[in-house]
């Protein structure tokens, strides 16, 4: 039998539901047409030794470190006597032995600021509240192999942190994640678990947990979210400030993509996104000409001509998982054509009823109706509709044009806290902190037989990411122009 056969499996190292005990029975798995069939017990001897210590002594806390200990206090006092279970998720499979690039689940992002596959934060009932720990992987095993024989290891996809280095950068006391199922198994009282990202987790508490209770602490942790902390508006800022440089790197290069297509603007974007950020916050829409009818475009394999628009939606995501949001759309020449100018200007001056609107005290739906009436007045204006206005807002008719709602909650998701209660997000009110966009669009399908043919294909949005303060809002995209004229002399300077 070669070492290779002896060795643990390392490959779905999470803790796996039938717990540490198995994972040290089974063999690294090897690829069935690979080129070594084995290790010999030379080679596995060489491997063991002759490494330099690397483990990293001078770490400091993460920058918000200060924010997530608030965060787990707060979620602490919410579910006194109860274990909480938060999870990461583990890796997905794209195809055959490839998976999707990781990223860990907002809830365990946002009370950890740890961002690696298969971390498990787990609060621990005490006297006085509760006791953390992260639940994490250590640095691959040198002495059995993992390190260079696994395909997770460290040679084939980087060094993990240590225990001690976790410790030191997120502030939580840290253990084994392979010893966590077993744990869990064995406890005792009330648990709830943060569901969908980790079958072997869920697999441990099956018979600790209930639904009810455990969707009580997913809308908790998204309720949480719905005020963002210094730390978080620095990062959306920080998103906004990134995405206003990838718009201006796209009109830069527009005569390229009408050489091509919409995968042109798409992939300049994603340059900035992955050079200044993390990733994009959820896929670029890029829709030239009657693709902009389409509310979210993100095959961006269409043609971009001059004489039409380009509506581009899209956001750099930062290393911290915050997103922004922002739409602009483009007249690809540099010049809006009259009828587009029309359209155009009617959908900004609804963003700017509706971001008017958005301020301390207001409720959340004020800057959805303030933007919807402004829409539906011109609808009547143009003889699109039949008015009254009012009789077009009560029955909705402005929606076959206006399709959306005029925005939504922004931060660690694009569609930020998303299972919040209905009466403390839609029918809320808003408060200093929230950060939500205003994005008020219309959209004449190239097939639509009720508007005068010069009308069709044309689709138009605005969107930008919204700051409720103290004494209002800030617009933290202010910087990339919306008026119609200020568009087109912006685009006119990046092409000097």
């Amino acid at each position: 039998m070669t070492v290779a056969e002896e060795l643990p499996d390392a490959d779905n190292h999470a803790a796996t539901a039938a717990g540490p005990e198995t994972a040290e029975e089974e063999p690294i798995k090897q690829r069935k047409n690979g080129l070594y069939p084995g290790v010999s017990d030379e080679l596995a001897e060489n491997m063991r030794t002759g490494w330099a210590d690397t483990e990293l002594h001078d770490l400091q806390p993460i920058a918000q470190a200060a924010e997530t200990a608030a965060r787990r206090a707060a979620l602490s006092a919410r579910f006194p006597g109860e274990r909480l279970v938060i999870p990461a998720g583990n890796l997905k499979t794209r195809s055959n032995d490839t998976e999707y690039p990781f990223r860990a689940s907002v809830e365990y992002a946002y009370l950890t600021g740890n961002q690696t596959e298969d971390g498990v934060l787990v609060l621990e009932p005490a006297s006085d509240g509760h006791t953390a720990t992260i639940y994490l992987l250590p640095r691959s095993d040198r002495e059995n192999g993992e390190f260079w024989l696994d395909g997770q290891g460290e040679l084939w996809v980087g060094r993990r942190h240590s225990l001690t280095e976790a410790e030191k950068l997120y502030g939580i006391p840290a253990s084994d994640v392979r010893e966590l199922t077993g744990r869990l198994r064995e406890a005792t009282g009330p648990v709830r678990v943060v569901r969908g990202y980790d079958a072997g987790v869920e697999a441990a508490l099956t018979d600790k947990v209930t639904a009810e209770r455990d969707e009580e602490l997913r809308v908790f942790l998204s309720e949480m979210r719905l005020v963002k902390d210094g730390f978080e508006v620095g990062e959306l800022q920080k998103a906004v400030d990134s995405t206003v440089r990838g718009f201006e790197d796209v009109v830069k290069v527009l005569d390229k993509a009408q050489a091509t297509s919409e995968r042109y603007i798409e992939g300049t974007f994603f340059l900035r996104a992955r050079v200044e950020g993390n990733d994009v916050g959820y896929g670029t829409i890029a829709a030239a000409g009657p693709h902009a009818c389409t509310l979210h475009w993100v095959r961006n394999d269409g043609p971009v001509r001059s004489g039409d628009l380009l509506l581009l939606d899209a956001g750099v995501e930062t290393h911290t998982y915050y997103t922004a949001d922002v739409t602009r759309t483009l007249p690809v020449s540099g010049r809006f054509t009259e009828i587009q100018k029309k359209i155009y200007d009617a959908v900004y001056e609804a963003q700017e009823a509706g971001i008017a609107a958005v301020k301390p005290g207001a409720k959340y739906r004020d800057f959805h109706d303030a933007a919807q009436r402004v829409l539906a007045e011109r609808l009547v204006e143009w003889g699109l509709v039949e008015g009254p206005v009012e009789r077009v807002l009560e029955l909705g008719l402005q929606r076959r044009w206006t399709l959306h709602g005029t925005g939504h909650m922004l931060g660690m998701d694009v569609h930020d806290c998303a299972a919040a209660r209905t009466e403390t997000y839609v029918d809320g009110t808003l408060e200093p902190g929230m950060c939500l966009t205003v994005e008020p669009g219309l959209y004449f399908q190239a097939d639509d037989l009720t508007v005068p043919e010069e009308y069709r294909g044309i689709g138009v949005r605005i969107e930008d990411d919204i700051l409720v303060t103290e004494d209002g809002n800030r617009n933290l995209s202010a910087a990339l122009p919306r008026r119609s004229d200020e568009v087109e002399s912006w685009m006119a300077s990046l092409k000097d």
